[in-house]
Formats: C-alpha cells, structure tokens, sequence
C-alpha cells in the first residue's frame, strides 16, 4: 500500500474560506479515480503554518500512484483546484506495508 502526501504553500489571497473550497473538491474530484482507496486533506489548527494545506491518498501500488497521476479527473483537480491557488508543493510516497519491496509493488 503506498501513500501519497503532499503539502502546499497557498496564495496570499486565498482565505479560509477558499481552504473549505479546495478540501471539499479534493474529496469530490479524487475519489472519482478508481485506484484511491482513500483521500484526506486538511489545514491547519495553528496560525501561520509553513505549508497550510496538505492532501494524501492512499493506493495499491506503485503502478496504481501512476495510473492515478495520469487519470483526467486528477488533471483537471490540478489545473481547477491546486495550480490558481499554490505557489509551492511538497510531495512524498511511503510504503505502508512492513518488509514489502516497493521496487516490485
């Protein structure tokens, strides 16, 4: 099982408001691909946060994270949702299954 993580910069122009916006459509929009098994994002519960929104989805395999990168419900979600509105990302996979190769997952 590979997780997927990533963390944001927003915009200053975007306000809490629009934070509510964007987690709402990343549950919408990426829980449309077929290959996530679960979605989270979130903001944060501290003021002035280095990287104030994050998103992560869970998925099988390796080849599933690529399947999902390429899905057109993903693109649009970047174009709509996370390009106007970030300056930066951060992202990282982790391998969530103990002594599994992610080599062949």
């Amino acid at each position: 099982m590979i997780h997927h993580l990533v963390l944001f910069k927003l915009k200053p122009e975007v306000d809490g408001e629009k934070i509510e916006w964007m987690m709402r459509q990343t549950r919408i929009q990426l829980l449309k691909i077929p290959e996530v098994l679960n979605v989270k994002c979130g903001k944060p519960v501290t003021a002035h946060a280095e990287w104030p929104f994050f998103l992560s989805v869970d998925v099988e395999s390796m080849e599933k994270l690529a399947i999902y990168r390429d899905d057109p419900n993903h693109v649009k979600f970047v174009e709509e949702v996370i390009r106007p509105h970030t300056t930066a990302r951060m992202g990282i996979d982790y391998e969530m299954d103990p002594a599994r190769d992610v080599t062949y997952s």
